[in-house]
């Protein structure tokens, strides 16, 4: 969708110029993904694409402006995000794997009356600790993909929108993350706003890097059926 006909429209030598301005923009995008990206990818690989989708996102948008960084930085999540699933970095083990897991944990909580333990749910499924991280991880990753999905649906419908409904758009994000719990807010609030990367807010929080895996899809599934609902 084409944020609008009259958008100013950059010229080849500017484009240059302007990618290099904003290839910050791509590294920080790389450097927060590459938890997710485990071997699949190359960071040198990883930062092509999203140069490519950064040079996409500035011939979309026009001459930048402040708003430019937030429409980028989806449109390179993205990029990265959709090449990961093309070339298969979720094998169907692995996906089966994931759902074992999801299966496991609700079953513990329904016995339990409470969240299980990690050691509760390792033990519940013979598994150990390295391959239980690498499952929260790339499922964290697919739900990723799905939210960053939404946003930038969300975000091509503002470029076009009247100023209203911009607002409105706006105000259904700050009440999506209203209905999260407090540390919820932080894991999210530290990924997307200070871009830190999930080992990086793991120190922060003083939490496992698998937890904050777990935080964080959690929260981001409960965001994203505000936002479709919305």
């Amino acid at each position: 969708m084409e944020l609008g006909y009259d958008t100013p429209q950059i010229t080849l030598a500017d484009e240059g110029i302007l990618l290099e301005q904003h290839a910050p923009l791509v590294r920080r995008v790389v450097r927060q993904l590459g938890a997710q990206a485990g071997g699949l990818m190359g960071r040198d690989d990883m930062e092509q694409i999203g140069l490519m989708a950064l040079l996409d996102a500035l011939r979309r948008y026009g001459e930048p402006d402040e708003a430019f960084a937030g429409f980028a930085t989806l449109r390179v999540r993205g990029a990265i995000l959709d090449e990961m699933r093309r070339i298969d970095w979720r094998p169907r083990s692995v996906r089966q794997d994931a759902h074992r897991v999801r299966d496991a944990v609700r079953a513990l909580t329904r016995e339990m009356g409470r969240v299980p333990l990690r050691a509760e749910v390792l033990a519940a499924l013979d598994m150990d600790e390295d391959e239980y991280e690498a499952l929260l991880l790339a499922d964290n990753a697919e739900e990723m993909a799905s939210f960053d999905a939404l946003l930038a649906a969300g975000f091509d419908q503002a470029g076009d929108a009247s100023p209203e409904r911009q607002i409105e758009l706006r105000s259904e994000l700050v009440h999506a993350l209203s209905v999260l719990s407090g540390r919820e807010q932080q894991v999210v609030q530290l990924y997307y706003e200070f871009e830190l990367n999930l080992k990086e807010i793991a120190l922060v929080l003083g939490l496992t890097e698998a937890r904050v895996c777990q935080i964080n899809k959690q929260a981001l599934s409960r965001m994203r059926q505000h936002l479709a609902a919305a």
